[in-house]
């Protein structure tokens, strides 16, 4: 893939993994799909100066979104990816997770790891510091694009809804992988990645990419009640995998 430079190429880049997803009912459209929302926001805050500093947050945008890219197309091309995105990649030939769980499989991977290390890059020669500011405000971005998102498939998928009301276990098992806390640990590990010298950066990323994909096990394995809960709310849900991406991109 060659290097992407602008958002319009991220976005472009999104709109083709889509594309495919759903010539092929891939459920790894489900996350493109999200993201690209996520994308559009941002460069929308971007043009409306909503940011501290708009280039240095297409900078970050950019480099964010590559180390996902770059793992997608790796991912088809049956090359190496690190251990979180090998799980949120692997499951998309499963039958059970319902999407809300292909969702957080990314974003666990995506923000738990990709985050802090995008974060560090943009930062260097700089005070990392100085980017806080903007890093809680495209945090902002993703928090309410996931209520918005979870919103969507409650209304998409009456039994999430049903179920929602009736128990607290899925609500508790989302709890566990709530924005705030991702923010805070891809943050505090930012500040880690861009403090250590460069021949510690590639163990101490690859002990961070053990610590989440560990967190990956938790989405793809919830324990045996929340996983009837979860196994109900898939046969409830209704339409195509190229159905359910249309929703998401809306």
């Amino acid at each position: 893939m060659e290097p992407i430079i602008t958002i319009d190429e991220v976005i472009a880049s999104l709109d083709d993994i889509i594309l495919k997803s759903q010539t092929n009912n891939d459920p790894l459209g489900y996350f493109a799909a999200l993201y690209r929302r996520v994308t559009l926001k941002v460069k929308e805050g971007i043009e409306n100066d909503f940011f501290d500093d708009g280039p240095r947050m297409e900078k970050l945008d950019v480099i964010f979104a590559s180390r996902y890219l770059d793992a997608y197309f790796d991912y088809q091309e049956n090359k190496p990816v690190t251990d979180s995105w090998k799980i949120a990649f692997d499951v998309s030939t499963d039958y059970w997770p319902i999407v809300l769980q292909h969702l957080l499989i990314g974003m666990n991977a995506h923000i738990n790891l990709d985050l802090g290390i995008a974060a560090a890059e943009v930062s260097i020669g700089k005070n990392i510091e100085d980017l806080k500011v903007d890093f809680d405000k495209i945090n902002e971005i993703l928090s309410s694009l996931v209520v918005e998102v979870e919103n969507d498939l409650t209304n998409i998928w009456p039994t999430l809804k049903k179920i929602l009301k009736f128990t607290r276990k899925v609500d508790n098992f989302l709890i566990d992988f709530s924005m705030e806390l991702a923010r805070d640990g891809a943050w505090k590990f930012a500040k880690e990645v861009a403090a250590i010298p460069n021949d510690q950066l590639k163990v101490l990323i690859e002990q961070r990419d053990q610590k989440v994909a560990q967190k990956a096990l938790i989405i793809t394995n919830p324990g045996f009640i929340a996983g009837v809960i979860l196994g109900i709310v898939r046969i409830g849900e209704r339409g195509s995998v190229l159905a359910k991406i249309q929703e998401l991109l809306h």
